[in-house]
């Protein structure tokens, strides 16, 4: 579904703040995977992320998502292929329409748009019926303004927008660390379900090392630029924290005096 093949990426190439981010890069998903990513500040989580997304060029290196190659495709071009869900609870959003026409604006997303009413009242039924498993209230909210919902609301909102038109590629990027413990368990369950339901293709990055195990189906950890440690299937149902502490030192070389350096317990 995605192969990123010998991807590289410098900023403030030729001065004195100049850091390679991404060296020599390569990862292939398989349909259906869902990806948990994880390492230290800098390691380039975000920055491979927003190359997938098209935030900005690759100095070098091939992005291909689903047969297509999409190396040189603006980020507007990758938005209906892509759905995305950020660390902010204020992004991925239009926090001064209501509810149903954020999902409006969501379902049209890639599509000409009209002049036509913006959303019907078959629509409002389904947005209700989609929204009323989330358990949140959403489904008679649906005329309220998106910035007056709390931040795990918002969350699982952007979450349903994001997979409304199913993307051939689902981004999570932190999408839980601005909230408490108890709505970041709901948000992660119910990306889980939009996942398996939707037969998505996903990629999380967190930096919680708990969460890395028990999502997903394949774990990568990321250290300056690269993959250094890729874990799938049975080997990932294994893992332990400790585990993935001793194998980053091993690997990067870096002993770590706490997990709180690399990850969060």
């Amino acid at each position: 579904m995605l192969k990123l093949e010998h991807i590289s990426k410098t900023f403030n190439k030729g001065t004195i703040n100049e850091k390679n981010v991404l060296n020599d890069l390569n990862l292939h998903l398989a349909e259906g995977d869902f990806v948990t990513v994880i390492g230290g500040n800098g390691a380039g989580k975000s920055t491979m992320l927003n190359a997938v997304a098209g935030v900005w060029p690759i100095d070098g290196g091939r992005i291909i998502l689903h047969g297509t190659d999409i190396t040189a495709l603006p980020e507007h071009r990758r938005a209906p292929l892509i759905g995305r869900v950020f660390q902010d609870p204020m992004m991925g959003t239009a926090p001064n329409m209501q509810v149903e026409e954020n999902l409006a604006l969501a379902l049209r997303r890639g599509q000409r748009r009209s002049l036509r009413w913006g959303v019907t009242a078959v629509e409002k039924e389904r947005y209700r019926e989609l929204l009323k498993p989330l358990g949140l209230g959403l489904e008679d909210r649906m005329s309220t303004k998106v910035g007056l919902l709390s931040g795990g609301q918002r969350q699982a909102l952007t979450l349903l927008m994001a997979s409304l038109r199913k993307p051939e590629l689902l981004l999570l990027d932190e999408h839980t660390a601005a909230l408490d413990p108890g709505t970041a368990q709901k948000v992660l369950e119910l990306s889980d379900r939009i996942v398996e339901e939707g037969g998505l293709t996903a990629m999380m990055i967190t930096h919680n090392m708990s969460d890395a195990i028990s999502h997903g189906n394949r774990l990568i950890m990321m250290n300056q630029g690269k993959i250094i440690l890729d874990i799938k299937g049975e080997e990932k149902k294994r893992l332990t924290k400790q585990y993935l502490m001793d194998m980053f030192a091993e690997l990067s070389g870096t002993q770590l005096e706490n997990d709180q350096v690399l990850l969060s317990k």
